[in-house]
């Protein structure tokens, strides 16, 4: 049986809605796959900030090290600034674990309604460098409160950091269509875009299989909206990359169906899973968050782990109970986060019964 050490970190607002769902479903999956589950539970977030003055404890990324994967739900409270929820948490996460890449599928679902008028199947990864770029802490102000008060924040582009990026999305690229598209802001910004251009082009030299076309992120934006289904892998920035991967979520149907990966892909660190939805405080509590976002993120931790054959029936099961009609109301259905949950266990049993797969003695332990 194999085991695996999981923290889990609700957090905020819908997080406690949408985590305790994909809980539920890994756990029947795992109960019929044979796998061991261990669950440890940590209260850290908003509320936790609110008592302590921080997100996580002092020494809260030693007792997450200790795990192979970090399970969130989502940060974010309108009481805590963002910069606080942000920096507190989930950024020192990925940049401690060198979780350098942010793997984004995005993927029309049967069942979700685009909003798009064509109705071509749409299937894309996109590949967002995770720890430079434009996020770095490379900055300040001055002249604080003062007519003249400034603000000043460099994006940070490394060899090593554009390379591997551009390495692991020609990888993908090689194992799908062999299409790579690069975004790019190369002509109006004159320095570090034309560097990630140059660095992306020489890394895809060494997969022939695969071609790479350098697109200007605007009209790559419009690109997404306007013939989606011709793309295939993109590499991003990692502000680029974070805009890009939420647009297209959008156009599938709801950011609340997107999931990501946070993946060191050596395995020297533990890898994060979560949904690129935000903690929706306008609507936690009431029984409407869409869990789709959480479950995928469920199955890529999965996938990662070194399990695909339970990732893939995770993965048809939700598909199956969004074909059957039991979507919450952002995808133009009317069921609960509790009824859409049923659904999906429903369709794992279903699953496993088609393909003769027993279902074991539950195999999950929290802590």
């Amino acid at each position: 049986m194999s085991r695996h050490s999981i923290a889990v970190i609700a957090g905020d607002g819908i997080g406690n809605e949408v985590v305790p769902a994909a809980i539920a479903c890994l756990e029947r999956i795992a109960s019929i796959h044979s796998l061991n589950l261990e669950f440890t539970y940590f209260d850290w977030g908003s509320d936790y900030y609110g008592r302590h003055g921080r997100m996580m404890p002092v020494d809260g990324l030693e007792q997450l090290a200790r795990h192979e994967a970090i399970f969130l739900g989502a940060v974010g409270s309108p009481e805590v600034p963002d910069t606080e929820s942000l920096w507190g948490l989930l950024i020192p996460i990925r940049r401690e674990f060198q979780q350098y890449i942010n793997l984004r599928p995005v993927k029309t679902l049967d069942g979700v309604a685009s909003p798009l008028a064509a109705d071509n199947p749409i299937d894309i990864l996109i590949v967002r460098e995770n720890n430079e770029g434009e996020y770095s802490e490379v900055g300040g102000r001055m002249y604080r409160g003062l007519p003249h008060e400034s603000a000043v924040q460099e994006t940070i582009f490394t060899r090593l950091g554009v390379s591997r990026a551009a390495h692991f999305a020609a990888s993908l690229a090689a194992s799908r269509q062999g299409r790579l598209t690069s975004a790019t802001k190369s002509n109006g910004i004159i320095h570090t875009m034309p560097f990630w251009d140059e660095v992306v082009e020489e890394t895809v030299r060494l997969y022939p299989g695969v071609t790479v076309t350098h697109e200007l992120v605007d009209a790559l934006a419009a690109h997404l909206v306007l013939k989606p289904w011709t793309l295939d892998v993109i590499v991003a920035s990692n502000l680029l990359g974070d805009i890009l991967s939420d647009l297209g979520s959008s156009v599938t149907g709801s950011i609340g169906l997107a999931p990501s990966a946070n993946l060191n892909p050596e395995g020297n660190f533990p890898s994060l899973f979560e949904p690129v939805h935000g903690s929706a405080p306008d609507i936690a509590g009431k029984g409407l968050a869409n869990p789709v976002g959480q479950i995928w993120s469920g199955a890529m931790m999965l996938e990662h782990l070194g399990h695909p054959e339970a990732a893939g029936h995770l993965q048809a099961a939700f598909e199956s109970a969004l074909r059957d009609g039991h979507g919450t109301r952002d995808v133009g259905g009317t069921s609960s986060t509790s009824e859409f949950t049923a659904a999906v266990l429903t369709a794992i049993n279903t699953l496993a019964l088609a393909t003769d797969q027993p279902a074991n003695a539950s195999a999950v332990t929290a802590s």
